[in-house]
């Protein structure tokens, strides 16, 4: 799982960060690429930028409960980072889909 964790990150850094070099249009493209490389800069193991955390662990969702206290846990993320007061109001968040348990937000769920 590790080993598939590492290459899901590497290859979707190196693609967002080229998405985001290459859109003209991208407004806030100077402020995320040097936010990426001032983070890259302070990891030795990397060249240039680095998008992905280096402390997250792969963890096997091995219970019912088990995978309901670490989808709120990913439900919480915006919340704790002051981004919205409260986890359903966050745009790509199934937070609203489970708790009205239909499909409401921009992304496709299905429901475990």
């Amino acid at each position: 799982m590790s080993d598939l964790l590492r290459d899901f990150k590497k290859f979707t850094s190196r693609q967002i960060i080229k998405a985001i070099q290459n859109n003209e249009q991208e407004s806030r493209k100077e402020w995320m690429l040097g936010i990426f490389k001032k983070s890259g800069e302070a990891n030795s193991r990397n060249s240039e930028y680095q998008f992905w955390r280096q402390d997250n662990q792969p963890m096997k969702l091995y219970s019912g409960p088990f995978t309901f206290q670490k989808m709120n846990y990913i439900h919480q993320n915006p919340v704790e980072a002051g981004i919205v007061e409260q986890a359903e109001d966050y745009l790509y968040s199934s937070a609203k889909d489970y708790i009205l348990q239909k499909k409401c937000g921009l992304l496709e769920v299905s429901f475990i």
